[in-house]
């Protein structure tokens, strides 16, 4: 049984959380699906990467793209195996992934080997906002100073 939360009374008295609520509304409408099965892993404090489960794909029948704060992993096999299949346990049916990235969170690396694809996601915040040292200097002797009234 799935709860289904209502946050209409939240829109009332926030402002600026559009985002948030987004986020927390569209997580409750997707479906669980655990295919392809994944890792994330947070590396340190500004890199994470996931790892996806994808044997039988081949780098040419996966699409990584970005799309504001989403990245989406879509997966669709071109090829089909001779024979006739007496077992079919592998999957390789199509895929569609989609994980929601923090602000300034980026794709920096996507890599496939040994039927593991890895994306390296990296926090790369602006310079205009990042924490800044202000220096503080001495402003001499108060009796150099006129005094401002």
């Amino acid at each position: 049984m799935r709860t289904v939360f209502d946050f209409s009374p939240l829109h009332r008295s926030s402002i600026g959380f559009g985002r948030v609520f987004a986020l927390l509304e569209s997580a409750q409408a997707q479906p669980v699906d655990n295919w392809p099965p994944f890792d994330t892993v947070k590396l340190s404090e500004d890199s994470y990467r996931i790892t996806m489960a994808v044997a039988g794909f081949k780098v040419d029948e996966i699409d990584i793209t970005t799309q504001e704060n989403t990245i989406i992993i879509h997966g669709d096999r071109k090829t089909e195996t001779e024979g006739e299949y007496l077992h079919r346990g592998i999957a390789y049916r199509p895929f569609l992934r989609r994980f929601e990235l923090a602000e300034h969170v980026k794709v920096v690396d996507a890599q496939l080997s040994d039927g593991l694809l890895t994306i390296e996601l990296k926090r790369e915040i602006p310079e205009a906002m990042k924490p800044r040292k202000i220096q503080v200097q001495s402003g001499g002797t108060t009796a150099s100073r006129p005094l401002v009234r």
